[in-house]
């Protein structure tokens, strides 16, 4: 569980940097071996592209650096629950394990509305860790959206 905290805190750092960007605050990083292979941030408005989820932006990080799309035995670390496009973005890579922060009351795939990731209908299912650090991960959500309206 200390890894955990861990690797959800650098998720945070990098959800920090979303925030500092105008962007949903939300962090993710892909670890193999207990090694970070993949970084990312949500950045759908700098790039001008809605797939620039956080999940999305780590996933291509780490398939990069790996030289292969599947990511087979790998833990992704994000500050919110996946929506749909990142929880079938993580199946279709084989990641094996998720952990999330805080859960997604409205898009959530990973057991809170949906739960793509551990479909039977599915070719691969990940195990599913969640609320790890919660409180930091929702607080800094709600203090984004409670600043915008």
């Amino acid at each position: 569980m200390s890894s955990d905290i861990q690797y959800m805190q650098e998720a945070l750092a990098l959800a920090h940097e979303a925030e500092r960007a105008n962007e949903v605050p939300v962090g993710a990083v892909l670890v193999a071996d207990g090694e970070i292979i993949g970084r990312g941030s949500n950045a759908p408005i700098a790039s001008n592209d809605p797939t620039a989820h956080a999940e999305i932006q780590a996933i291509r990080a780490a398939a990069a650096a790996v030289g292969n799309y599947r990511l087979v035995d790998t833990t992704l670390y994000v500050t919110l629950e996946p929506c749909p496009m990142c929880a079938g973005a993580m199946v279709h890579a084989r990641v094996g394990r998720l952990v999330y922060g805080c859960a997604d009351p409205r898009s959530g795939s990973a057991g809170s509305v949906y739960d793509l990731v551990r479909s039977e209908q599915l070719n691969h299912r990940l195990e599913v860790t969640a609320g790890v650090l919660e409180d930091e991960c929702r607080e800094l959500l709600q203090v984004f959206f409670r600043q915008r309206r």
